[in-house]
């Protein structure tokens, strides 16, 4: 819900260098909308995706990688089996800092200097 999205970027702004911005890309969920139910953060700014574009955030390839290199072709006998071979698979990836680079960056927002 918005309550909880604002609690999210309110410990990313935590983690923000200081005198630097961070530019954080949503998709269309609800608790996305501004609408005065969300409270940003001064060093961070919203860029909305346009409506069924999944293509445009990156976030949606990490997921695609997790499916395709941890988690397909399985069968998991628990539900806590599921959870723990997804909390496998996230560590793993949070521990290649480097993958998450070549999963989701893009040309488009590169920064010039």
């Amino acid at each position: 819900n918005g309550a909880a999205m604002s609690l999210h970027l309110e410990e990313i702004s935590r983690h923000v260098a200081p005198g630097a911005h961070a530019v954080i890309t949503l998709d269309g969920a609800g608790w996305h909308q501004t609408g005065g139910k969300l409270q940003v953060p001064e060093n961070i700014s919203l860029l909305p995706l346009p409506p069924y574009s999944p293509e445009l955030n990156p976030v949606e390839n990490v997921w695609q990688f997790l499916r395709q290199n941890q988690l397909s072709n399985r069968v998991y006998e628990t539900y806590d089996a599921i959870v723990d071979a997804c909390c496998d698979a996230w560590n793993a990836l949070i521990n290649d800092p480097s993958r998450i680079t070549s999963i989701a960056t893009r040309d488009y927002a590169q920064v010039n200097r």
